[in-house]
């Protein structure tokens, strides 16, 4: 599961991509040289910035991207022809493929993925990078929230089952930890990745016992040195602390340890916890955790916290691994520049939609940071051959409100593109999911607490070059109806 180069996903495709590759064959266009951008438009939940993940199960699917003879049957049944399938046969990747690592804050506007080779492979890619980045970065991006909103209490992935289908619930899981979730009730996602599986017992535990004290001290004796009980199957107050507390008591402490939690799945959860704390301190289980689940979010989460719950970690089930508050994240892919005499010639596409246009050529993604804060100013899109020289000073200014200039000193100007493939070879150096964890937590640290706030967030400035300005503004006047 975790190497998709054991996976053959190539006819993971919408079926255009099949037809406009056939038609790039037949009119002699499928080895000119494009390049195409992925980028978002909105940050889900009106958040102040976006996750980037995915990037590692897009590189196993290009590495593993050839087309069968199962696949070719298939196509030729769809009436492609001969020669097309001959091609396909022998496909042979070879775009130079660059984006934005894992775990970096992200921005509307900005490209995150850059693929520049052949026309029909670069076009053809499209919907395997668009699902393993969309999916991915839309997970992170909520766990982050919640991780946020937690405000140094862990936060546990729980909604394995709840998932859009069972890769959903492997892959959503991996994103979660590089959200910053402390690990998953994914089991297979513990072996594939190392999010560490987290779990201790259900409902049905308590009910196949006689009694609820039967059930927790059963569970007490198998599990001494990690027992966690769930209190809420009967009642949490008369019926589940109490024989929580029990049960430490006959089976926990005898054998040389201490237990380790209880968890609380329903009812007035700010309202239990800080009497089950009460509980638990009078009896001499003052280091016990309470852990939190139930159809948990961000604000519930939020505003459990400022009403005093007594909550030490938390469980997040559907509303995490679905994003349910927005549930897509819209990063899309469009073409920027086509080679021409060994120019790359900028492309672009105008809209009655004024953020459906595109900004065109082949391009390069900085991040600025303060020198002396350590914080990050602003992004900046440049051409593809500019270089931000960070000991001169750098004048800024909004792609929408020109007349908006600042000009930043003391600066360090950070390339965030990094080479994925070169010549169709993988050359990324992949980091353990655990660094990614923790690259993330820094990189969100670099944000201003304005731009971190989930209501009304401060507009992160992504900003571009003059001369990129002006050539986008070239070509909207060329290309603009008359």
């Amino acid at each position: 599961m975790n190497d998709l180069k054991k996976r053959n996903l190539t006819m993971l495709t919408d079926f255009y991509e099949l037809t406009m590759a056939n038609g790039y064959f037949l009119n002699g266009k499928g080895d000119d040289i494009t390049q195409f951008d992925m980028f978002f438009r909105t940050i889900p939940d009106n958040g102040g910035f976006a996750i980037m993940a995915g990037v590692e199960q897009l590189s196993q699917y290009l590495e593993n991207l050839k087309f069968t003879e199962e696949d070719i049957e298939y196509l030729r049944g769809r009436g492609f022809g001969e020669d097309f399938l001959d091609y396909l046969k022998n496909f042979d990747f070879k775009c130079d493929i660059y984006c934005v690592p894992e775990g970096t804050p992200i921005f509307p506007r900005e490209p995150i993925v850059t693929v520049r080779g052949p026309a029909i492979q670069a076009q053809f890619i499209e919907t395997m990078l668009l699902l393993a980045i969309n999916h991915q970065s839309l997970i992170a991006t909520k766990a982050n929230r919640l991780v946020r909103a937690a405000q140094g209490r862990a936060i546990m992935e729980f909604g394995s089952r709840r998932a859009q289908g069972f890769d959903g619930a492997v892959y959503g899981a991996r994103a979660s930890y590089i959200g910053g979730c402390a690990g998953t009730a994914c089991t297979i996602s513990d072996r594939e990745f190392g999010v560490p599986a987290l779990g201790t017992m259900a409902h049905s535990w308590v009910q196949l016992f006689d009694t609820e004290l039967d059930a927790f001290c059963a569970y007490a004796k198998a599990y001494p040195n990690e027992c966690t009980l769930l209190v809420d199957t009967y009642d949490v107050l008369k019926s589940g602390v109490p024989n929580a507390i029990e049960a430490f008591k006959r089976e926990v402490l005898p054998r040389g340890f201490r237990p380790k939690g209880i968890r609380i799945d329903s009812g007035d959860i700010t309202y239990l916890s800080r009497k089950a704390r009460k509980m638990l301190d009078d009896a001499g289980f003052d280091d016990v955790k309470i852990i939190a689940s139930n159809s948990l979010d961000e604000y519930i989460i939020r505003d459990m916290l400022r009403q005093g719950a007594q909550v030490d970690s938390f469980g997040v089930g559907e509303r995490l691994i679905t994003a349910s508050s927005t549930p897509v994240f819209g990063g899309v892919y469009k073409l920027v520049a086509v080679e021409n005499d060994g120019v790359m010639m900028p492309k672009i596409k105008l809209s009655e939609n004024v953020a459906k246009v595109t900004t065109p050529g082949a391009k390069n993604l900085w991040r600025l940071y303060d020198n002396e804060t350590g914080k990050a100013i602003a992004d900046l899109i440049t051409l593809a051959d500019e270089v931000i020289d960070d000991s001169q000073p750098y004048e800024l200014f909004d792609p929408d409100v020109t007349w908006k200039r600042k000009t930043v000193e003391n600066y360090t100007a950070r390339p965030l593109l990094q080479p994925l493939f070169i010549k169709g070879k993988c050359v990324y150096d992949y980091p353990e999911l655990k660094e990614i964890r923790d690259y993330c937590a820094q990189q969100v640290e670099t944000l201003w607490d304005e731009v971190k706030r989930f209501e009304n967030p401060h507009n992160y400035y992504v900003d571009m070059s003059q001369a990129l300005w002006d050539m986008k503004n070239e070509m909207i006047n060329k290309y603009k109806p008359r």
